[in-house]
């Protein structure tokens, strides 16, 4: 299925959603919310996938926010609409049994940074700008933006970001815990694709087990967190995966992954 603002393709188990309006900086509005879910439907039942890479058309932007021509005409009930979209929307993205990527490649602000952040981590390229400027539009961040930077960076860190409008690069971003990689412009590609598909060739069973255990992890005390890896370590010794890996380690062999148990 070919959508009008978001480029979607599958090659080698990743699966590809670039961000495509250049000339708006791939800015999102409500039609993009719209194909990004229709293709998060797609994503979700596609067994095939086993991992995903953001990024955005262009060299100027991966996402440079939301569309303020859009925007700007929104009523309170319009923009908690909207704000409830996003969320729901990067939900999901989050919640993506896979390993999900954000290949940042410009300017991640407002909505982008939030989209980035609900990926599993971030490569960025060394040109690559961040920030939550709304408060420079008297608003603020609406997509998960306050929530999910204070995890990232702390509280302080995060309320400094977003009361000051700041942007920051690439490099100040992996400083403080936002960015995993920083890349030159003309490897970001390829490092992230390089790591995506290293991922696909994982077992996919430890896979969602780690993302799972460390999501849910966070936001619990140390001794849930510890049982609840305890669980989910013997549900990997119940897949053929870990038969497979073990054996392959032993027989100084690359394993062969099938998933599912």
């Amino acid at each position: 299925m070919s959508y009008k603002n978001i480029v979607f393709e599958i090659k080698e188990n990743v699966a590809v959603v670039k961000f495509n309006r250049p000339k708006a900086l791939n800015a999102v509005n409500w039609e993009v919310l719209r194909e990004f879910s229709d293709i998060l439907d797609e994503i979700e039942t596609d067994k095939n996938v086993r991992a995903l890479v953001l990024t955005g058309e262009g060299k100027r932007a991966f996402v440079a926010g939301a569309d303020i021509t859009e925007v700007s005409k929104f009523s309170p009930l319009d923009a908690r609409r909207f704000s409830r979209d996003g969320h729901n929307i990067l939900f999901r993205l989050e919640k993506l049994p896979i390993p999900v990527i954000a290949s940042v490649n410009g300017f991640a602000l407002g909505g982008g940074a939030e989209i980035a952040m609900a990926c599993d981590f971030i490569y960025a390229s060394e040109n690559a700008t961040f920030g939550l400027p709304e408060i420079k539009l008297g608003v603020i961040p609406g997509f998960g933006g306050t929530p999910r930077l204070s995890r990232l960076v702390g509280k302080a860190m995060a309320k400094e970001l977003c009361m000051t409008g700041e942007m920051i690069s690439a490099g100040e971003a992996k400083e403080i815990g936002i960015v995993n990689k920083v890349f030159p412009s003309d490897r970001l590609w390829e490092e992230t694709m390089k790591t995506a598909r290293e991922m696909v060739n994982k077992g996919s069973v430890s896979m969602r087990a780690i993302k799972q255990t460390i999501d849910r992890g966070f936001d619990v005390d140390l001794h849930s967190g510890c049982y609840m890896e305890s669980d989910a370590f013997a549900l990997c010794m119940a897949s053929p995966d870990a038969g497979e890996g073990m054996s392959a380690f032993l027989e100084k062999r690359k394993p062969e992954f099938k998933g599912n148990a």
